[in-house]
């Protein structure tokens, strides 16, 4: 029961200064003292560990009578358990200055230094890419990643599912949905690493991945020519305008029907033009633990690379890509261009038969099918995962000769195509 004496908000208001610091008690041994200079501070005494002790709650007015009093009950909690409030304070402040230095981005960074050995140089630039772009700059990009709620997130998703609908669409293409998966995926990955780390208590990001918010698209087959198309193609490609080095790109994928990542980021290095072999390293690979891949190489496929060595040039400083980026010599040839090209001759785009470069490995296969080559050799020359890792090596070696049969008749069927018919 409060005490008659208990202070008002009246009394504090009209109380003046005196040539000394005095005191207006409350109840509980909450006062407030007042300084010469006319300040008003509340102030509580107690008694911990056989010590008298005070403890400041603010200043009044700033600290209402009524906070002041309820500040005063939740501080005494704290020292009914063994707690110093001004310990309390400190440790509160120590807390925040952690958090402000793990921000979400600052969690980010470490997570992508950890990962980064064991990732390949594409799937490195995706996450670098993306996270920065749509994560580092966002509201909570440099916020402390333990005040991150799952709203955040799931706003962050879904704006980046919604914000490339219409032109994926347009595009027919289902890379939004796909970046917005991979982007909760990297998040949950941040938030797990913040967790074990002590800069977390739980995984926001954990509350979205059984939902519905983003659909994974259905996986399409990408769109394999017919003999028909690809001979259209063999003349659209004979008229090309643009670049040289696009147009050989885009035949060396026809004749090698690796993957483009895959001839897009080759190295000089990796080509031995007198013996018409070309080994990928593993850590290029898809499948990474098959081991190097090696490509033999045609007759028609080792003049377009002595043709392209000799525009692009075999720098011996620097990357020595084999496709440079015209803008940026540090890196390679971009994703879109191939596509950009095969749009431009109909192949690709809106209103078009909807042809990848990556098409050309399906249209390999089905045209290797029907002109007899074996399965198991053009399954071994596509680099398809063999579950049997000892398999995978015996086939790889037992089948080169028939590789090397098999990809000089692709490329004598690819000529036979660019005559024209009788």
């Amino acid at each position: 029961m409060k005490p008659s004496k208990s202070l008002t908000h009246s009394t504090i208001l009209a109380a003046k200064p005196k040539d000394k610091p005095y005191k207006l008690s409350d109840a509980d041994r909450l006062y407030v003292l007042i300084t010469v200079a006319g300040k008003k501070y509340w102030k509580w005494n107690y008694r911990l560990d056989g010590k008298d002790c005070t403890y400041t709650l603010g200043t009044f007015p700033d600290v209402s009578l009524s906070d002041a009093r309820e500040r005063r009950i939740n501080i005494e909690k704290l020292v009914q358990k063994g707690i110093h409030p001004k310990d309390h304070d400190e440790d509160l402040q120590l807390q925040a200055k952690v958090d402000k230095a793990a921000t979400f981005w600052s969690v980010a960074g470490e997570w992508i230094s950890a990962n980064k050995v064991k990732w390949s140089p594409n799937y490195l630039k995706q996450v670098e890419t993306f996270m920065q772009r749509y994560v580092r700059d966002t509201a909570f990009g440099n916020r402390p990643i333990r005040q991150i709620t799952t709203a955040e997130i799931y706003e962050l998703i879904l704006g980046v599912a919604k914000r490339n609908e219409r032109k994926n669409s347009e595009r027919k293409s289902t890379g939004a949905p796909t970046l917005a998966i991979l982007l909760r995926q990297w998040c949950a990955a941040v938030f797990r690493l913040a967790i074990v780390s002590g800069r977390a208590e739980r995984n926001p990001v954990i509350d979205l991945m059984a939902s519905d918010v983003i659909v994974r698209p259905k996986v399409k087959n990408n769109r394999a020519l017919s003999e028909v198309e690809l001979r259209q193609l063999l003349k659209a490609l004979a008229a090309f305008s643009g670049l040289r080095t696009t147009g050989i790109a885009i035949e060396l994928l026809m004749l090698t029907f690796v993957r483009t990542t895959e001839l897009r980021a080759a190295v000089w290095d990796e080509f031995d033009l007198d013996n018409a072999a070309w080994t990928i390293p593993a850590t290029r690979m898809k499948v990474k633990d098959a081991g190097d891949h090696v490509v033999p190489l045609s007759s028609q496929t080792v003049s377009l690379l002595t043709e392209l060595r000799e525009i692009v040039g075999t720098p011996k400083e620097g990357p020595r890509w084999i496709f440079p980026n015209n803008r940026r010599d540090s890196d390679c040839m971009t994703s879109t261009t191939i596509n950009r090209a095969l749009e431009r001759m109909g192949f690709n785009g809106k209103d078009s038969i909807g042809f990848s470069g990556h098409g050309f490995r399906g249209t390999a296969s089905t045209l290797l099918h029907e002109m007899g080559c074996r399965p198991e050799v053009i399954e071994v020359q596509l680099a398809h995962k063999e579950r049997n890792a000892v398999k995978a090596a015996y086939n790889k070696a037992q089948y080169m000769a028939d590789r090397k049969i098999m990809m000089q008749q692709w490329a004598d069927y690819i000529d036979g195509l660019k005559q024209p018919l009788e």
